[in-house]
Formats: structure tokens, sequence, C-alpha cells
């Protein structure tokens, strides 16, 4: 998949696919889950095309630094600082858009184990 062409994060960091976005800077963007499973679902991006975790490097490892940031700053204010945070790698972890993505889950207490 080409950055940018059939990537729909890509399309959405490009404001190309429109969203509730919740918050964004140079970096990164979140966004509401289309498809909620908690009270709070968000997803928090790298505007940049980084297909995985396994695709972090150190020429980008600083996106993901920020991202953590700024998944703190946001669960501090909509999920007072209680939330789960995943991300899904590969196809048996059901990871469904190719471009890294972490979902922030909160807003109501959550079950374990989450599968």
């Amino acid at each position: 998949m080409s950055e940018g062409m059939d990537c729909t994060f890509c399309k959405i960091s490009q404001k190309k696919i429109d969203c509730d976005i919740i918050f964004e800077d140079n970096l990164t963007i979140c966004f509401r889950d289309i498809n909620p499973v908690a009270p709070v679902h968000l997803l928090m991006i790298p505007k940049v095309h980084i297909p995985s975790v396994f695709e972090i490097g150190r020429d980008n490892s600083a996106i993901i630094s920020r991202i953590f940031e700024n998944i703190s700053k946001i669960s501090s204010i909509l999920c007072n600082r209680s939330c789960r945070i995943v991300n899904n790698n590969g196809i048996d972890a059901l990871q469904t858009v190719k471009h890294l993505h972490f979902h922030i889950l909160g807003g109501a207490r959550l079950g374990w184990p989450p599968c």
C-alpha cells in the first residue's frame, strides 16, 4: 500500500476523509473511532505513514514519543487518566489498517481479558 494513496489513516491525516478530530499537532492526529467499543474510543496516529511498530526505527522513533505524550494529555481530560492503550500488529493481532495506530479506550470499567 502506498503512503497516502490507499491508506485510510493517511487520508484522514491529510483531511481527505472527514472524522471527529479530538486533537492534532504537527506530528500526530487523534480522532474518535467510528465503531467504538467503549464510551471513549479514540485512535491516535502519526501523520506520516508507518505501517506498524515493526517499522519504527531511529528515523521515526521521536514520533512515538510524541504519540504517548499526547495520549497522556488526552487521557487526562477524557478518561480521568484511566484508560487502556491498545496497538495491534499484523493479521493474527487483527490489525485492519496498515498504519500505526493506538486505540485509547476508557470512560468505563473495562473487562479482562480483553478478548
